[in-house]
């Protein structure tokens, strides 16, 4: 990196810890993680200079990363604690999952998109991160078969609640996943799963794409 470069991203991310602290308070061990995880070397060269803004960008196939504040608050929504096991749905370019490993015990996350799953193991590699497994797989039924994880998120949208996501999760879990059509507004649903039952508490609105079924048969 040259050094204007350096200076763009110190800047970029100072803006970006600005706009964070301007909306409450982010747990210090989750600032450590963000500064430990470098945003950059998960997004094609033409967005470096905007690695932190609070928009979509592309990535491969087709897809697209939610801002950084966004993918940040559903990350701290999340309240991963050292212990928790995580699974985490739609990959992307692998950036949540780096900084989410360094909060939980252990993160598993899917795409059904083999070119993300194989880029983010990369970067995770390239990190020296070990405690996460990236895996080509299909979001829209969870992973029945792994046991329990006491959080899950989803970056992708559910047309109805996705009750067997409750089922895979642990007492006192935490699922955060949109819900709604695939045009239009979805709401942010945080679900805490207690006893047999679950509360539910609305985080707010956004736009993302719809849960896609299989895994992709080429990409």
């Amino acid at each position: 990196m040259n050094q204007a470069a350096s200076m763009d991203d110190r800047e970029g991310f100072a803006a970006f810890l600005l706009r964070l602290r301007g909306r409450g308070t982010v747990p210090k061990a989750l600032i450590a993680a963000i500064e430990a995880t470098p945003r950059r070397g998960f997004l094609s060269a033409q967005f470096h200079g905007i690695a932190w803004s609070d928009r979509m960008l592309p990535i491969e196939c087709g897809e697209a990363i939610e801002g950084a504040d966004m993918q940040v608050a559903v990350i701290a929504a999340l309240s991963i604690e050292p212990a928790s096991r995580v699974l985490e749905i739609g990959t992307g370019s692998g950036f949540t999952a780096a900084v989410m490993s360094r909060l939980a015990a252990r993160v598993v996350t899917i795409d059904r998109y083999k070119t993300l799953t194989e880029q983010a193991r990369q970067r995770f590699d390239a990190l020296g991160i070990g405690n996460v497994i990236a895996r080509q797989a299909d979001g829209s039924v969870g992973l029945p078969n792994e046991g329990s994880f006491d959080r899950i998120v989803a970056w992708t949208a559910f047309d109805s609640l996705p009750r067997f996501l409750l089922d895979q999760l642990s007492s006192g879990g935490i699922v955060i996943a949109p819900i709604g059509p695939e045009e239009g507004e979805q709401v942010l649903a945080k679900l805490t799963k207690v006893g047999s039952r679950f509360e539910r508490e609305d985080i707010g609105l956004v736009r993302l794409q719809p849960i896609l079924r299989s895994v992709a048969a080429i990409i």
